[in-house]
Formats: C-alpha cells, sequence, structure tokens
C-alpha cells in the first residue's frame, strides 16, 4: 500500500498514494497509522512523528520520523526553511512566464478549510511564496494545461491550489479551487525532498515521479 524508499533508525521516507490521508488518530489507514503497523510487525517501537503533511488528494514522497529527537530535528529544519519541497502539479492554462515567483498574502478560512488570495494584511493573514517552472504544454479537451515544476519557499494551506487559481490556473482536479476537469485525483505531486538527515546531518536528497495515469502520462519529459 505504501512504498517505502528509505529507512534507518531515524526516519522513514515514504510515497504516500493520492487519496490517503497523511496523519490521522482516528484512520487506520492513513500513512502514520500504516508506518506505525509496519514499525511494530518489525518488533520496533510504534512511534512515528509527522514531519509534514500533504492535502488527501496529493501524492509523493513523505518523510516520517522514529523518534521524538528526529521529529524535533526536523520541525525545526521546516521551520527555518533549509527543508526543501518540490512539487509537479497540472493546471489549466500556461503562465504569462515560463519561470517566475509567486508571492501573495493567503488568508485560511477554517470553517471552510479554504484559503483565499487577500490583498492586505489583518489577523489571520499570512505571505506565501513559491518558485515555479513550466516544464512542458499539452492539448486536452479542457483546453491547454501546463506541467509545472514547484518549489514551496512558505508552507502554507492548500498553497500551491490557491496561488495558481488565483491567477486562473486551477490544478486539474481540484474542483474545490474551480477545476472543470474533475477525471483525476489533484494533479499535485510531492516530487522531491532534500534535508539534512536529523541524527548525522548527512543531506538526504530524493526524487520520486508519479505514476503513468492521467494527467501525468500527456507529458513525454517526464519518461513515466
Amino acid at each position: 500500500m505504501i512504498d517505502i524508499l528509505y529507512e534507518d533508525k531515524q526516519i522513514i521516507v515514504c510515497i504516500k498514494p493520492p487519496g490517503m490521508l497523511s496523519a490521522s488518530g482516528k484512520e487506520e489507514t492513513s500513512v502514520d497509522m500504516v508506518l506505525q503497523k509496519h514499525r511494530e510487525e518489525a518488533g520496533e517501537a510504534g512511534f512515528i512523528g509527522v514531519a509534514h503533511r500533504l492535502d488527501r488528494g496529493t501524492g509523493g514522497l513523505m518523510v516520517f520520523a522514529k523518534t521524538q529527537a528526529a521529529a524535533a530535528a526536523l520541525s525545526r529544519e521546516i521551520q527555518s526553511g533549509m527543508f526543501q519541497k518540490e512539487y509537479l502539479a497540472v493546471v489549466h492554462g500556461v503562465p504569462d512566464n515560463s519561470a517566475g515567483i509567486y508571492t501573495d498574502l493567503l488568508f485560511k478560512d477554517a470553517k471552510k478549510n479554504k484559503s483565499f488570495v487577500v490583498q492586505r494584511e489583518r489577523k489571520g493573514v499570512r505571505k506565501a511564496s513559491l518558485k515555479y517552472k513550466v516544464l512542458e504544454t499539452a492539448e486536452t479537451r479542457h483546453g491547454v494545461v501546463s506541467l509545472i515544476r514547484i518549489r514551496l519557499q512558505t508552507g502554507r494551506t492548500h498553497q500551491i491550489r490557491v496561488q495558481f487559481s488565483s491567477r486562473k490556473m486551477p490544478l486539474l482536479g481540484d474542483g474545490k479551487y474551480g477545476s472543470k476537469d474533475n477525471g483525476c485525483q489533484i494533479a499535485l505531486w510531492s516530487c522531491r525532498l532534500a534535508f539534512a538527515h536529523p541524527k548525522n546531518q548527512k543531506k538526504i536528497d530524493m526524487e520520486a515521479s508519479p505514476k503513468a495515469e492521467y494527467p501525468w502520462n500527456l507529458f513525454s519529459c517526464l519518461n513515466l
């Protein structure tokens, strides 16, 4: 159910399938619960620390801590901005520039579990920034779509989804933020993680591609 790409005494790096919760104490099929069971079957303690999360519909690379100390170290690295996260996304339309930076002010509506771009700072508003590069475009029955590689500079709720949607480029499969093509999961994939190992500080740098299915199979550059 879950592919484990790397594991030692401190961390587990795995691939979260789209449609699966990252973490939930009430759902046995969430990633953290599956990894706890994996540890118990190996005769280890069942602690799994959630370093970061992916939305249910998003798949790809995640790292989990196997000790409290490792969890704290990963959390500090994320907070410092040294923990690198890159994504692939498929969006409706084509950005005006082939590469660039999007910076916005985001407000999260907790009741609706939805974020919005706003024009001024106020309570609950946080700055969001990402770098992007268009890799390839393709034609679909819904019009031209773009494959984009993204590096997050901040980590806000639904950040990638809302920043592109606010520019009239919602992600395919993301009806919540305006997609008209909902024949797939949200077209967002965690493709790269780069961080210092919490114990020995050795650099961990891992990449993974999505499965050869729609809409990822529209793009030859992915070599799926």
